[in-house]
């Protein structure tokens, strides 16, 4: 866990994370409060704070007396929010230090292919390393 942020929304982050990489897949079923509780060690109302926050946002819906589970499209949503948060966070600051250091939008790019192409060589090299 991290001590950061309140236990409750690491839990959401937690979950979340399992819809976009396809661990809690739409319209299954998610581990109870209790499960969560559990497994993270905390407390069973901290449990469900954090997955009542994703119900509030829609991520998640309640079969009542069955649980909670992946609503239709939370992985689209999940997608998309992470994405907005991308671009904030990395390609406008990307895009104001490059202004500020002339690098033009095609430059830029290449600079991107080139980096992207030496990181999957590296990667490939490690793999076949091992």
């Amino acid at each position: 866990m991290d001590a950061t942020q309140p236990i409750f929304r690491q839990l959401a982050l937690r979950i979340e994370q399992g819809i976009v990489d396809g661990t809690y897949p739409e319209e299954t079923q998610v581990p109870s409060t209790t499960e969560f509780s559990a497994f993270l060690r905390i407390n069973p109302a901290t449990a469900n704070k954090g997955i009542n926050l994703l119900v509030d946002t829609g991520i998640l819906y309640k079969k009542r007396g069955i649980g909670m589970f992946v609503a239709p499209g939370a992985r689209q949503q999940l997608l998309g929010t992470r994405r907005e948060a991308f671009t904030r966070q990395y390609i406008h600051p990307l895009l104001t230090e490059a202004a500020r250091l002339e690098i033009t939008p095609e430059d830029l790019s290449e600079m991107i292919r080139s980096t992207a192409a030496d990181l999957t060589t590296t990667a490939d090299t490690t793999r076949s390393s091992l």
